[in-house]
Order: structure tokens, then sequence, then C-alpha cells
């Protein structure tokens, strides 16, 4: 291919008609008093869309434009350019094609990069147009820092030697950052942020320290290092937590803050005593990424109107339920984000805190100190709170006083662990709370689940296995024959996985007149029998073989969520 010629993109956008004359020049004013690039300020201000200018470009130079998205990375390829290179030109390379390469670049247009790019290479260099955020999010996902981690668990390795390491001496030490213990850390949660890990396992074995990420609900091998430095690292992580550094025997927990990739992530940590050591466990909760509204975390349109429209009900109970990890606490903060303002006082008690919101009162419950949840609630109640949420209703007291609450003119919003909706009211009576409470104060169950997403960049139609077609005919009848099922290969957008983040899986009962008359039935399956009616088939396992269907999820994820309520 020959050197690409210099061209102006405005100039391409306005002949192709997708940007006007007006449109132009003031973007050309806003980029000579911002010194920003001027398709990022074409696409900040709402005039085209990184695709679209990406179309543009590959129409006039005749050259392909590539969707990222739906191209299955070679991850062995990309690295043949630096990744200095790569993050500076905005560029991949996508094929080696023995005598050329053909690279996918966000500004072909750009002269130096082309001269660049093929001095590195020393190969000849065929351009392809990428969209600039695909390509930056592609060098995340591809240039991990495996290799860093592992040969700074090294280094650290030989740092140590058979000497004792004085981290109380080290945290004063100025020079702190080039400590190599530091490097690793920052090496760790730096790879965690891209692959989007909610955790992070730091765990000592027999003869070798292993890390693992949980990705999508599912732990990962990240790297595996010498046992040797299982100690300094869980030393060094309850420094930053202000946790005490002489106590081993006894399980910690405590919560700090680092900053990733320009990015604010609050860290909760809990360690705990094991055979070979200390076993950490580091929750990530990265604030500026999360978005807290319902109808972002996969609840159908149906249900978020059915829901928003229980929590602004001026008073009344409403539970969120599920086994740990299964999304209620984002349910719960979504639900207090959208209700929010400044005519309404929100009290929230929990053990930990884990988003922050402004505007909204937070309490730590501590049981060192007697700061429990029922104790908290009691004051929080003497707060005149309009909306008090509780992070968990763990025993009769605390039920008992939420149930008050909410009978004396408050909404209280609270989790509890049951398998389903229709079993939880009875689970409130089980912890010794009277049915006249809970007929009076209970207003909705919703009980969830996540399931992962397939990956949408290897998404491709396969047939389901024997056992997997005979538990679909089971839940779908004939039609289990007629439908497209999904699954992903796996690809380097996934890490190979085949999936690609998680969804939410829903029911929800709410507790109409005919519910509540069968709560004083004295048998059981009374209640149960009418809970189902009012749901009327609207149940987390309906929910998951729709998103099946769909080909949102696997058969797999749906059998497995199924699996759940059988237990």
């Amino acid at each position: 291919m020959a050197r690409p010629e210099k061209v102006r993109l405005g100039e391409i956008l306005v002949q192709q008609k997708l940007l006007s004359e007006d449109q132009l020049n003031s973007a050309l004013a806003e980029q000579k008093r911002s010194g920003r690039k001027l398709g990022r300020v074409f696409v900040d201000n709402g005039f085209v869309t990184e695709e679209q200018i990406s179309g543009a470009l590959a129409r006039q130079l005749n050259i392909p434009y590539i969707n990222l998205k739906f191209y299955n990375i070679n991850a062995e390829v990309v690295r043949l350019l630096p990744e200095t290179a790569a993050r500076r030109f905005r560029a991949l390379v996508l094929e080696d094609r023995r005598e050329t390469v053909l690279v996918g670049v966000s500004d072909p247009t750009d002269l130096f990069a082309y001269d660049e790019i093929a001095r590195l290479l020393r190969k000849g260099v065929e351009l392809a147009v990428v969209n600039e955020t695909e390509v930056l999010a592609a060098i995340d996902r591809i240039y991990r820092r495996t290799g860093e981690i592992t040969g700074l668990a090294r280094e650290l390795e030989q740092d140590m030697g058979d000497a004792f390491v004085d981290f109380g001496a080290l945290a004063a030490n100025p020079g702190l950052e080039e400590a190599p213990i530091v490097k690793l850390l920052q090496s760790v949660f730096d790879d965690a942020t891209q692959v989007r890990a909610s955790d992070i396992h730091i765990e000592p074995q027999d003869s070798r320290l292993q890390i693992r990420f949980r990705i999508d609900g599912v732990l990962h091998l990240q790297t595996e290092a010498d046992a040797k430095i299982a100690t300094p690292l869980a030393l060094r992580l309850k420094l930053m937590a202000d946790l005490d550094i002489s106590e081993k025997r006894l399980p910690q927990d405590g919560r700090f803050a680092v900053k990733v990739r320009n990015q604010r992530v609050d860290v909760r940590i809990s360690t705990m005593p094991t055979q070979y050591g200390e076993s950490v466990v580091m929750r990530l909760l990265n604030q500026a990424g999360t978005t807290l509204r319902l109808d972002a975390i996969g609840m159908p349109p149906w249900l978020v109107e059915r829901f928003r429209a229980i929590v602004q009900r001026p008073n009344g109970l409403v539970l969120v339920t599920g086994p740990t990890g299964s999304g209620k606490t984002t349910t719960l903060y979504s639900a207090l984000a959208e209700l929010n303002s400044v005519e309404k006082k929100l009290i929230t008690v929990e053990d930990p805190v884990e988003y922050r919101l402004s505007g909204i009162n937070q309490v730590q419950v501590n049981d060192k100190i007697e700061l429990s949840f029922a104790r908290v609630l009691r004051s929080a109640l003497r707060q005149d709170p309009d909306i008090v949420l509780v992070g968990e209703m763990r025993d009769q007291e605390t039920a008992q006083i939420g149930l008050r609450a909410a009978m004396t003119g408050h909404l209280v919003l609270s989790t509890l662990h049951t398998n389903d909706a229709a079993s939880t009211p009875l689970r409130l009576m089980d912890m010794g709370v009277p049915r006249y409470m809970v007929g009076g104060s209970l207003q909705a169950v919703l009980a969830q689940r996540l399931v992962r997403v397939i990956c949408e960049s290897c998404s491709t139609e396969y047939q389901p296995a024997p056992p997997e077609y005979g538990w679909l005919r089971a839940e779908l009848g004939e039609h289990a024959q007629t439908t497209r099922f999904f699954h992903g290969k796996g690809c380097s957008h996934c890490n190979g996985t085949g999936y690609r983040g998680r969804t939410g899986v829903y029911e929800l009962l709410e507790m109409t007149r005919k519910v509540l008359d069968a709560v004083n039935h004295p048998d059981p399956s009374h209640f149960l029998a009418a809970a189902q009616a009012e749901m009327g088939g609207n149940t987390l396992r309906r929910h998951a073989v729709q998103l099946a269907v769909q080909g949102r999820t696997t058969i797999a994820e749906a059998m497995r969520v199924s699996n759940q309520l059988e237990d």
C-alpha cells in the first residue's frame, strides 16, 4: 500500500454530508480553544459518531473499516508492535501477512504514525480504519500485565532472600513507589481493572503463592509465585488498610482506596489465617464505572416499571433476596439513586458500606464496639428518615425493628438470603416475626440471580447437547425444537471464555390482597400456591430461559440458575 496522503477530516465529513459547515466552524473554534483533536470535538459535541468518522475516512482513502467488536484479535500478532507505540498511535497489528502487516489505526491520515509503525515493524504496512474507543479497549485487554506481574514477583523474591523486610520502615520511606512489592501490587490492581475483575484472591499454598481474579463470577488464575512473598504481600496490604500487622491468628476486615488508571477504586479487604499463611481477598468497587439505574442492571422493562412504582410508595418493607454475590446491593442502590432527592432523608445501615452516594447518610456497622444493625437502626429511626436501607435482615431483632418502621410511615429496603421470592415471607416468620407484622408491612419481594452474558464478538449458533435438549423440552415444549440457541466460541475479547459481562435474572412477588390473606393460613403450602399464582409464571427460571432463547446467555447458565433453585 502506498503511503497515505494528508487529508482534512472536517472537509471529508462535510463532503459526505455527515457534517454541516456551521458545525465544522463551531468545532474548529472549540478545537482552537481547547487543543483537543478535531475528531474528538465532533464526537463529544454529538455532531457525528466514531463509526461515522471511521466509515468516512475509509471511503475517502479507499481502505477497509474494521469493527473490532466482531474481529477475533490474535494477541501474539498485536504484540509485534510495542505497547507504547500502540497507545501513542492508537494502532493495533491485526494480521501478519509475511511481507506486509495489516494495522488498524484510528487516524489513517497521521503520516508520522505510519512511518514510525513501518520502522518498528520493519515490514510494509497496510492500513485499516478502527474506532479509537475500541482500539484503546483492545490495548487494555491484550497488553495485560501478566508477564510484568510475574517478573515483579520474581524480583521481590530475589530482593527478599532470607532477610526480614521491615514494612513499618518501608511505609515511611519516601521512595516507596520504587519498592518491588508496591510495583507488584500496582500491576495487580491495574490488570484486575483491565479485565473487569470483581475480586482479587491472594492465596498461599504449600510451595507457591497463587493470585486469582474473579471475572464474571468465575475465578481465573493470574499468576503463581514463590510462597515466601505471601507474608510481605499480606503485610503491605494490611498496612494500606490500617489493620493490625502483628495479628496473624485472627481474621481482619478493612478497606482502602487506590488510584488505578486515573480512577478511584475502593477496595474491601478480608484476611484469614490458613495452614500456609494469611489468605487475602479484595473486593474491587470501581465507583466511576458503576451505573446505578434500575434500567441498566438487566431488569426487563415491565419489571422496571413495576418495581419503580413499588419503591415510590411512602411506606412499607421491600426485600431483595438471593445468595451472596447475586447483585442484591447493586439493585437496592440503583433504587436509592433514583429515590435520592433534596426533599427526602435517606439513611443506610450496612456492613460494609459498598457504594458511596452523596446526599445519603451511610452508617457502617461495627460489632467490635457493639454498633449492631439493630442498634444503628433504632438510632436511625430517631433521625426522622423518609427511607431506610438495612444491609441485611440478619436476625429476629433487626427484622422486627425494620418491619415496625415500615408500619409507622417509613419506606424500608433490605436484603434476605432466600432461594426465591415465594419463600421469603415464610422465612421471616421462621425468624420469629409475627404473621401480622409480615402481612401489615411487607410490600414486595424481588428475588434475583446473575448469569453470564454471551460475548457478542464470538457468539455463534450451536446445537444443544441431549441433556440440554431434555431440559429445554421440559421448559419450552415443542418450541425447543424450532428455537435457535447460541454460545460463545471464545475469543480475544472474552479471554477465551465465551462470556463477557453479567446480567440479572429476576422474579417479583407483590403482596396483593390475595397473597396477604394467604399469609395468615396455617398451612405454608397454601401461601406458596397463592404466591406462585400471583407471579403468573414470571419466575427466575422462566426469565433465565427467556435470556437463553433471546441469545443473551447460554443454556448452561440458565440450567445453573434452575439448579440453584432446587438446592
